[in-house]
């Protein structure tokens, strides 16, 4: 009667009608507590109505009557996971593999039971052998993966997870396991791949298109990271880290009244960090919106003094005057960007025929660096210096860019790699001296150097001022731009050049026909212009400025236009000063020759402080355009007077805003006095220091020949002077 009983229960639980099947099972076993197949199906009915208890009794019970099935000890190793009960259910994972040693599903399960249990050694053994025995089984790749990351053994993670992914094709998880550690190792570009196929299956997950968009803004693919932290806001608008991100992406894409909502967003938020506030006077100040001027940098100025990150070293140049602030702002920079790592090189001597320098850069590109300095890479003498450039620029395929590729003796792509695989590779070249050209500017990876890839690193040009750290040993400047009296305001040891410390490209042509007035639209009467970013432009020089035009009759104020917002607000400052908003013209960005060609119809450059010009500068000296500037007290406030030093004219630099203003009035009333400055500039443009590319790059070489030889000698880093040459 039993075997009929077993058999009609079997087909009413084929047929699905479970409660029959139950029904019968039930009185089976009050007949006989030990009917074997009573319970064996009975378990698996309950656990297929999501009764796992009840499941893992009657199975449970079966596996004790039947010890030496395997399949039983499995099936009820599986039912006491499921339940967490991880100590019972290793044992009988046990069981099954004492009598199946290559039973795959039982090693694959008792795998992620050690694994829960942290008992990763183990849990490793069983995901190798189960590998072993089935190696297109993407899930045993993916756990292996999960244990070896778990292990602290990331490089043989990488290699499970790639194979899962490669197995797992439509794994959402195996997908953006493999991105998510692609990102902690710094491969950032296979990881953006990876995040695209994990978000092609959850399109839906917010954090996925968080995580790309961090990849790509790592990249500099920015305009697709944008994209991500839309996608990932719309599907979580009060997420703050994603807005955050996005206002920053916002920010690097110089979108600055966007990137203003969102940070206006974030303040509004529960104790926002002091960044959130000084990024948004950042982009204040790029609108030239200066209405909350005074209090964003009394509230900067504070942050700093309580030693909180508030706002880049670069965005500090902009609105404060004093060193001591600087030196405290690029400390607070770079005590998170630039943590003490093992140095890569622990002194080794190195003998080469030729010193080994490496310029370090995003910039070699259509961009003012390259500008400034592609003739000083043409001009190395290359008998005794090898040159070597450790690029992570956009590739722009720029005739700059194709220039500076021809300049270098190695030119090596670094975009793709980490900061401390970018090192290392320096490492490997032995390299001598390190010259970074970035400093703390947009897109700079001081981390690099942070790993002490070279003997000898210094920094230059790209960044006015001390980037307070211990790995950087030299910055190279001039006797203006930090007077002996002000090295103390720095980390790095100064090396004084004779002239001007920045470099120029004497190579650069002007166009024979520059575009007429009429033609960068232009009236008749005396130009001022001001060429530099309008975020330097502040509200004590505007207000200079608009006291020019009053007092010059038909007078224009020619300035760039960096952004909409910033040509809206400074017209309606104009207008509150008293002057028609038309009398500000906006030129527009275009291309370096033309942009040289077109201020040959301006009259005279007005400087701004406390960040004067520095590209903007040399290109107004190099097409003949008078630069009247104030001496200010850091770098950034000294470069413009550097320059006119050495193209001759210092008289062209005053000391106060009052100075500065009667000079820029007597030269716009009195032609011939402006006239004469013309003709001097004119007459000494191919003969000045400023101008003189070979000259600078010898000073350059002999600067670098001196730093190497006082480590050659074992002599400690110390201030020195280039003499002339």
């Amino acid at each position: 009667m039993s075997r009929e009983q077993l058999e009609n229960a079997g087909r009413l639980h084929r047929a699905g009608k479970h409660a029959e099947a139950a029904a019968i099972y039930g009185e089976l076993l009050r007949q006989n507590p030990a009917h074997f197949e009573a319970l064996r199906d009975f378990g698996v009915l309950s656990y297929q109505l999501g009764e796992i208890e009840s499941a893992e009794r009657l199975i449970g019970e079966a596996a004790r009557l039947r010890p030496g099935t395997a399949e039983l000890s499995y099936n009820h190793a599986c039912l006491l996971q499921r339940l967490n009960r991880l100590e019972e259910a290793r044992a009988a994972f046990d069981r099954a593999l004492a009598m199946r040693p290559n039973y795959f599903e039982a090693l694959v399960n008792r795998g992620a039971v050690l694994g829960a249990l942290n008992r990763r050694d183990e849990a490793l053994a069983d995901w190798d052998r189960a590998v072993a025995l089935n190696p297109a089984h993407g899930m045993a790749w993916k756990n292996r993966g999960l244990i070896l990351q778990q292990a602290g053994r990331p490089d043989d993670a990488l290699v499970s997870l790639r194979k899962a992914s490669e197995l797992l094709p439509t794994d959402a998880d195996a997908q953006g396991r493999l991105a998510d550690l692609l990102t902690s190792m710094g491969g950032y570009a296979e990881a953006a791949s990876a995040y695209e196929r994990f978000l092609a299956l959850a399109p839906d997950r917010a954090g996925g298109w968080h995580a790309r968009a961090f990849v790509l803004q790592i990249l500099h693919r920015r305009e697709e990271a944008l994209a991500c932290f839309e996608r990932a806001l719309q599907l979580q608008p009060k997420n703050d880290a994603i807005r955050t991100g996005r206002a920053n992406i916002l920010f690097e894409l110089e979108r600055w009244e966007d990137a203003a909502r969102d940070y206006e967003v974030l303040l509004a938020a529960e104790s926002p960090p002091a960044w959130t506030r000084g990024y948004l006077a950042i982009c204040r100040l790029h609108c030239c919106d200066w209405r909350r001027m005074e209090s964003d940098r009394e509230f900067i100025r504070a942050a700093i003094r309580r030693g909180e990150f508030v706002i880049d070293p670069i965005g500090m140049a902009a609105i404060s005057d004093s060193p001591d602030e600087q030196f405290d702002c690029a400390r607070i920079w770079a005590r998170d960007r630039c943590p003490p790592v093992s140095p890569l090189w622990t002194g080794e001597a190195y003998h080469h025929d030729r010193i080994r320098i490496a310029y370090l850069s995003s910039d070699f590109r259509a961009h003012a660096t390259a500008f400034l300095m592609a003739g000083i890479f043409e001009k190395h003498d290359r008998a005794r210096f090898e040159v070597t450039a450790i690029s992570w620029s956009a590739n722009d395929r720029s005739p700059t860019r194709e220039r500076l590729e021809r300049a270098f003796d190695r030119f090596v792509e670094a975009g793709d790699r980490s900061d401390y695989d970018a090192a290392r590779l320096m490492r490997d070249l032995e390299i001598d001296i390190a010259i970074d050209l970035k400093g703390f500017t947009n897109e700079s990876r001081p981390a690099i150097l942070a790993h002490r890839p070279a003997p000898v690193q210094a920094q230059y040009l790209g960044f006015p001022g001390t980037m307070a750290v211990d790995f950087i040993d030299y910055l190279i400047a001039d006797p203006v731009v930090i007077p002996p009296a002000d090295q103390r305001h720095y980390a790095e040891k100064i090396v004084t050049l004779p002239d001007s410390y920045q470099c120029n490209d004497d190579t650069r042509e002007i166009p024979l026909r520059p575009p007429t007035r009429y033609e960068v639209g232009l009236p008749p009467g005396f130009v001022f212009c001001c060429f530099n970013s309008n975020h330097k432009i502040l509200p004590e020089v505007f207000a200079v400025w608009m006291r020019l035009l009053n007092a010059t009759s038909g007078s224009v104020l020619w300035l760039l236009e960096d952004n909409l917002s910033a040509a809206r607000n400074l017209r309606a400052e104009a207008e509150a000063h008293g002057v028609e908003a038309e009398r500000l013209v906006f030129a527009k960005h275009t291309d370096p020759a033309t942009h040289l060609a077109r201020q040959t119809n301006a009259d005279l450059f007005l400087d701004t402080l406390p960040y004067n010009a520095h590209t903007t500068g040399s290109d107004a000296l190099w097409a003949g355009l008078p630069v009247v500037t104030v001496r200010g007290k850091t770098f950034a406030g000294r470069v413009a007077a550097s320059l006119l030093g050495a193209v001759g004219l210092p008289e062209l630099a005053t000391d106060s805003l009052e100075q500065y203003e009667a000079l820029a009035l007597k030269l716009a009333r009195d032609g011939e006095a402006l006239a004469r400055i013309k003709c001097k500039l004119a007459a000494s443009r191919k003969s000045c220091a400023l101008f003189d590319t070979a000259r600078m790059t010898r000073h350059l070489e002999a600067a670098y020949q001196m730093m190497w030889q006082r480590k050659q000698r074992g002599l400690p880093v110390e201030s020195f002077s280039v003499p002339p040459r």
